[in-house]
């Protein structure tokens, strides 16, 4: 089904549970993700990083599913565009930056992974694997966990609309869907999976494939962030009230290249991008906020020179921090108590 926006847009979040101060927060992380985005995009040009994956666009969608969860409990289980969830939910600038310099304090993988492959034990972000939609099924176990433990946490897990149509997806749903297990399953359809276009790819919505597996299924406008956060909030209420799990596909755009191995105009033309660019949730955002009072020019200019500065200070960090040693290859590989002789 389609989400309902509401007609009224004036204080919206208050209508939402939001206060003033959460919905700047939003924007914040939301132009932190962007910025973030923009400077590894600058850095590999400039060959000082191999590789980058970007997630411009779908910020706003990401931003507002992290605060409709429980940031304190709920595990998460993003994909490799997911630069301003794992900033919502706790990662740090420098963080990131470790990982695609590939340095020994990477807490991702200890500079072992790709840029994109998440994980962060104490911020219960489960590690994700190279090959795509293997995070999905790995939700519905993480939520099996938390019905049989009998514990109010929810599994979030993120892929693209190409993720659909792989086998896990469908196995990870029918499990959840037997099993009325607490976890949403989140697509963020950004039209293009690599450089195939979603009319492709996909015989209808993928909301629509919900209905097989007996759960719920709801499209929404992922570039307004209000109303992903209602229909993830509502998806958490259903999730630890033991109703089960929620497919949710947030429209959205991919504004920039599938990554910088891609020359995206292959594909796509330029005036397909820019028509698109006057869609941005941020943008969007940035303009209810303004509206209502809550943001000026001159927040935003403090903001940028706030991030501006931070992102220096974390490329810095990340630049003079040491490699992995190579007597190390081994450490995180095997479970250190059998090579011990343990049970």
């Amino acid at each position: 089904m389609e989400s309902q926006g509401t007609v009224d847009t004036v204080n919206r979040h208050k209508q939402l549970g939001l206060t003033d101060g959460q919905v700047i927060d939003m924007y914040r992380f939301m132009q932190l993700g962007r910025k973030y985005d923009e400077r590894s995009l600058l850095l590999q040009r400039a060959g000082k990083i191999n590789f980058h994956v970007s997630g411009i666009g779908q910020e706003a969608a990401q931003v507002a599913a992290a605060f409709a969860l429980d940031r304190e409990n709920d595990y998460f289980l993003p994909y490799y565009r997911d630069y301003a969830f794992v900033l919502s939910v706790g990662m740090t600038t420098r963080e990131l930056l470790l990982s695609v310099f590939a340095k020994a304090e990477d807490p991702n993988s200890g500079g072992r992974q790709m840029p994109g492959h998440f994980g962060h034990k104490r911020l219960r972000i489960v590690t994700g694997s190279s090959p795509v939609t293997t995070q999905v099924p790995h939700a519905a176990g993480f939520a099996l966990a938390a019905k049989m433990q009998k514990k109010k946490f929810v599994s979030f897990v993120t892929f693209g609309e190409g993720s659909s149509n792989q086998g896990d997806f469908h196995e990870a749903c029918n499990f959840a869907g037997v099993n009325k297990l607490p976890v949403i399953i989140f697509c963020q359809n950004n039209q293009y999976a690599i450089s195939i276009p979603a009319h492709k790819q996909l015989g209808g919505k993928v909301s629509d494939r919900a209905l097989g597996y007996g759960f719920p299924g709801i499209r929404v406008d992922g570039n307004d962030p209000l109303e992903v956060y209602r229909v993830v909030k509502e998806a958490r209420e259903r999730a630890v009230a033991g109703e089960g799990p929620t497919l949710i596909e947030a429209m959205m755009y991919r504004l920039s290249p599938h990554s910088t191995s891609d020359n995206d105009l292959a594909y796509r033309t330029q005036e397909e991008v820019d028509e698109n660019w006057k869609k941005d949730g941020i943008a969007a955002f940035r303009t209810y906020l303004t509206g209502l009072g809550l943001w000026s020019d001159d927040q935003e200019r403090d903001l940028v020179a706030e991030y501006n500065l931070e992102l220096k200070e974390a490329i810095t960090y990340a630049e003079n921090a040491p490699f992995p040693k190579p007597e190390d290859t081994l450490l995180h590989v095997y479970d250190e108590s059998g090579l011990k002789g343990g049970a």
